[in-house]
């Protein structure tokens, strides 16, 4: 198989960590984005946390929001953290005037667990199948909250009765930062799901 390119949006957030966790799955070449050439050529799209009402802004100001709803409109591979979840949602609770790319069928409530002081980490449990019996370390900063998902949304983790990590077909969304643990086991399901898509694509 040809090398597999995923790209980071490097806006604003903490791509950077994306990055190093993302080199800690294999053969993986790893792309900053801030602009249409940047996109092109790439596999799977990482957005990740930060501001997402900056994010926003900055997509528009870059003119990459078209660009990046049309990448996963097309089925391309797309990995959202916090406020990269809260960007591919449908919608999010009380703010019906905020936009989002509305790649993924579920909704979400911002700053759902409180300010960043209120910030926490938990062990949850994942999908053993995919994740193994040892639990996920998850840590919410600000987090938002899946409030409703559709039925096409796989639930791959919860945390006290809350989905935290969801997937509609090539859309995986997680309401906390993987990228910040030292656990890779989130990011390697993100590339083997980009590699999948890639075969599919040449069957």
């Amino acid at each position: 198989m040809a090398e597999i390119v995923i790209g980071v949006l490097a806006l604003q957030g903490d791509f950077a960590e994306h990055i190093a966790t993302l080199k800690k799955c294999g053969d993986v070449k790893c792309r900053e984005v801030r602009k249409l050439q940047d996109l092109e050529g790439t596999h799977g799209l990482v957005i990740p946390g930060g501001e997402s009402t900056v994010i926003l802004k900055l997509l528009r100001d870059f003119k990459l929001f078209e660009h990046v709803k049309a990448y996963g409109s097309s089925g391309i591979p797309m990995f959202g953290t916090c406020a990269g979840c809260i960007m591919l949602s449908s919608s999010i609770d009380g703010m019906p005037e905020q936009e989002t790319l509305r790649l993924g069928d579920y909704s979400v409530k911002r700053n759902a667990y409180g300010a960043q002081v209120h910030s926490f980490e938990s062990h949850i449990k994942g999908d053993p199948a995919i994740f193994g019996e040892e639990p996920l370390r998850a840590i919410l900063i600000r987090a938002p909250m899946i409030t409703k998902c559709g039925p096409n949304f796989k639930i791959l983790a919860e945390h006290e009765g809350h989905p935290v990590l969801v997937q509609q077909d090539n859309i995986l969304s997680c309401t906390f930062h993987p990228e910040i643990t030292g656990d890779a086991r989130i990011h390697k399901y993100f590339v083997e799901l980009v590699k999948q898509k890639q075969m599919a694509y040449k069957s």
